[in-house]
């Protein structure tokens, strides 16, 4: 009786590679939307929110970007918080100063790797990236 032969199955060349598209449309819209919320707020939860649901499905550029993004949120959230609860022993008013400017230069540097289509250094710092 013949033996049978096994051929191993091999996959299709496109099918273990993932498809990633270019954000840097929204990456610059979080930014712009981050810049807003200083003012208003709302936008920037917007902000983290669309970070926050493409960082995974991007290329390795715009995910830097977006975890840097994601990051500047909830720690900026932290600040703003902090400087809120201590604004009635006189310290609060500093802290939120601070994160006015910490944010300005977290999203001027991040827009500015951006156009230079530079990924942000490091993105899970907690000071300028």
């Amino acid at each position: 009786m013949p033996r049978a032969r096994i051929q191993k199955a091999t996959p299709a060349p496109n099918a273990a590679e993932p498809l990633f598209i270019s954000n840097y449309g929204l990456v610059l819209t979080v930014y712009i939307l981050y810049l807003a919320g200083i003012i208003m707020g709302l936008p920037a939860l917007i902000g983290v929110i669309i970070a926050s649901l493409q960082s995974e499905r991007t290329d390795p550029i715009s995910r830097t970007h977006f975890q840097f993004q994601i990051r500047t949120f909830w720690i900026g959230l932290l600040y703003a918080v902090v400087g809120i609860l201590t604004v009635h022993i006189g310290i609060g008013a500093v802290v939120l100063l601070w994160t006015v400017v910490w944010t300005l230069i977290r999203c001027v540097k991040g827009m500015l790797a951006l156009n230079a289509g530079e990924p942000i250094g490091d993105p899970n710092s907690w000071w300028f990236g």
